[in-house]
């Protein structure tokens, strides 16, 4: 359960509340606003707060006393300027504060970006609540893939196969590998479960109670694992948050922080549209190439037949290129 009857009733208090404001709103993003958005099985994010839209960005551009133009395909191709160009600057005017409950061993992936302010719950002063991630079985068969070297194509256009995979990878330590048989995730899951519970139990007995007292909370947390769930209040501008979500929501990023930028993602096409689509074509959708990639499609677009070999690419380099000028499958 993401939130329980009294904080349900807290935000159905603040989502009935409205104050006048002559700043510039977001009506999709107002719809948003304090409601817990839920991810995996207890996690949540909520918009807490937020401020500009896409004018405050063109206003800032252009450093305009309005709010962008009279027409929106006069913002749209400025803001596609700007992101085609990388101008970075427009886009750190605009704010978002986020509540997000998430996984402690999501959270220590989180928190490498650091261009945020944070402030997380605390295990030292409050007890935390007995929630713990199990993923669903169905899940562990929708996780990422780890590539296993192949040999060197001398085609340039050849798409690589892929598989969804959930087991340890034997050749990439941060992936997955073989999908494990349904029988298998089971066992897989009723451990994981019970010793989160064991370890819950173990937390409750060392906290104590009226009868017998406990050890001081900072630590008992000690023994608690990191499927534990935790909450932060996240504060991010929008260039460092769509560089969080470039990362994050790739197919190679760990599923369940993935779970995560999706959602965050589906906030920002509320928030800002037309930054969202900017976003999309010229960071999602594209590509940055070396000197030595653009260098072998120059030849290849001549006419000459580049292989490997003479590529100049290392074989790595040669499997990269291929995977990305590759066809989209279907």
């Amino acid at each position: 359960m993401a939130v329980d009857r009294a904080q349900r009733a807290e935000i159905d208090d603040l989502r009935e509340s409205t104050a006048p404001t002559r700043r510039a709103t977001v009506p999709a993003l107002e719809a948003l606003l304090y409601d817990p958005i839920p991810v995996l099985d207890h996690g949540f994010i909520r918009v807490v707060d937020y401020m500009g839209d896409d004018a405050a960005i063109v206003q800032a551009a252009r450093v305009s006393y309005g709010r962008g133009t009279k027409q929106v395909s006069g913002d749209r191709g400025l803001i596609n300027y700007l992101m085609r160009h990388r101008h970075t600057s427009p886009f750190e005017m605009c704010e978002i504060k986020l509540h997000v409950k998430l996984p402690i061993f999501v959270a220590r992936q989180w928190v490498r970006h650091r261009t945020a302010n944070l402030n997380e719950y605390s295990a030292r002063y409050s007890v935390l609540d007995r929630e713990f991630y199990i993923p669903d079985k169905d899940l562990l068969k929708l996780v990422k893939t780890a590539r296993k070297p192949e040999p060197v194509q001398e085609r340039l256009f050849a798409l690589p196969g892929a598989a969804h995979t959930a087991a340890q990878s034997t050749t990439n330590k941060q992936g997955r590998d073989e999908v494990l048989e349904l029988d298998s995730a089971a066992a897989v899951l009723r451990e994981i479960g019970g010793i989160s519970s064991r370890a819950f139990t173990a937390y409750e007995k060392l906290l104590g109670d009226e009868e017998r007292p406990g050890i001081a909370r900072e630590l008992a947390r000690m023994v608690l694992p990191l499927n534990t769930y935790t909450q932060w209040y996240w504060k991010i501008d929008l260039h460092n948050l769509l560089h969080f979500v470039r990362l994050r929501h790739d197919r190679h990023a760990q599923y369940e922080i993935r779970a995560y930028a999706e959602v965050l993602l589906e906030i920002v096409r509320k928030w800002v549209p037309l930054t969202a689509a900017a976003f999309e074509e010229y960071r999602v959708g594209g590509a940055e190439l070396s000197a030595g990639a653009l260098a072998v499609i120059r030849r290849r677009l001549a006419g000459e037949a580049v292989t490997q070999a003479n590529s100049g690419l290392s074989a790595g380099e040669w499997r990269d290129l291929e995977a990305l000028l590759a066809a989209p499958p279907g």
